[in-house]
């Protein structure tokens, strides 16, 4: 195993200006990443200069057989963990021979959106929250809970400390670090309520690079649950019951936000984000409906409110921008499920865009 952790960890560059290319892309069911690799003469740091690529989308459930064809287009360059160097990870999206993008690929249209002139002098700001849980391989069951069985009810695990109250960390910080390696800002983890759930935030980032470092944070920690021998869930609701579900609360500002007199953007952001409620809860996650019922820190799914500290509200307002009179806002609605491409495109359409 020795001889083999050393092949692995081979520093290529001091043999070869080659690099190594790991091309990362979204499945058909809207979650699964898969990804593959390839080798590339040299260095490279602008995605324009990457060459497309094609894969079988009839294994992916993105094209028929007769016709399985899907082209990748680099979008965006991290630095890979994995491999280190100047090895890559490379962000695409998927697009028909003919040059349209295929319907699952939600990067395109949220591309377009913050590309809007109106939406570009606002500098969206988001910060996503992205909750997860850690299952056993064999069990499907979270890490740390007795088979078949139940730990002691929630109150202790949040933040918590202790073999006991935790349960993962080396998975976390390994992420943690994993990531801030490759380039994402991601800003902080913590433990979650529910044993064996777990936070990280990625942001502040600015318009579509959110999308884009969220699902690369993602296939980092699918990368490394699968070394861990641990199966990463982004289910909703993993455990029914007196249980917390997964969110990925999507943090925003905009320039006029974060301005003096900033609330009363805010506020009028929350009228236009009230008015298209079903809309917007239609787009923020499958399994939702297990999740937002106005218990453990939710909102009911069918019904608006926002309120200053309120975590059981659908839009928080921090006590901070209240007195500040300027800031950001929290909405506390997207499932830990969510595309982040679809949910940060809809906020900025919503508030900057869209006239009622």
């Amino acid at each position: 195993m020795s001889l083999l952790s050393d092949l692995i960890n081979l520093n290529l560059s001091e043999t070869t200006e080659k690099i190594i290319a790991e091309y990362i892309w979204i499945g058909g069911s809207g979650m699964d990443l898969r990804s593959k690799a390839r080798t590339l003469p040299g260095p490279v740091t602008d995605p324009a200069k990457l060459p497309k690529w094609n894969y079988d989308g009839s294994s992916t459930n993105q094209a028929p057989g007769d016709d399985s064809e899907v082209i990748l287009y680099p979008q965006a360059i991290f630095k890979d963990p994995f491999r280190r160097g100047n090895n890559i990870l490379v962000m695409c999206d998927a697009y028909t021979p003919g040059g349209d993008p295929i319907p699952t690929n939600k990067r395109f249209n949220a591309a377009k959106i913050f590309s809007q002139p109106n939406v570009v002098a606002e500098e969206p700001w988001y910060g996503i929250e992205q909750e997860y849980t850690l299952l056993q391989k064999d069990t499907k069951w979270p890490l740390g809970w007795p088979v078949g069985g139940f730990p002691g009810p929630q109150g202790p695990y949040y933040c918590g400390v202790g073999a006991e109250k935790s349960f993962g960390r080396d998975i976390v910080d390994s992420h943690y670090k994993a990531c801030l390696y490759a380039g994402i800002t991601i800003c902080g983890i913590n433990g979650e309520v529910m044993p064996g759930q777990w936070e990280f935030q990625v942001g502040p980032a600015v318009g579509i690079s959110a999308g884009d470092e969220l699902w690369i944070a993602r296939y980092i920690l699918e990368r490394i649950t699968e070394i861990a021998g641990v199966v990463l869930s982004f289910d909703p609701k993993p455990i029914p019951g007196d249980w917390n579900g997964a969110g990925a609360h999507t943090n925003y500002s905009t320039k006029s936000t974060r301005n003096d007199g900033g609330i009363h953007v805010i506020k009028k952001a929350i009228e236009k984000l009230g008015l298209r409620h079903k809309e917007h809860i239609a787009a923020y996650g499958e399994g939702n409906e297990r999740r937002l019922t106005g218990r453990h820190e939710t909102a009911d799914i069918n019904t608006f409110s926002w309120g200053v500290a309120n975590r059981g509200a659908s839009i928080r307002v921090g006590r901070d921008t209240e007195k500040d009179g300027k800031g950001y806002f929290e909405d506390r609605r997207p499932a830990s499920n969510m595309d982040p491409y679809v949910v940060t495109s809809m906020i900025a359409e919503t508030t900057i865009l869209w006239k009622p």
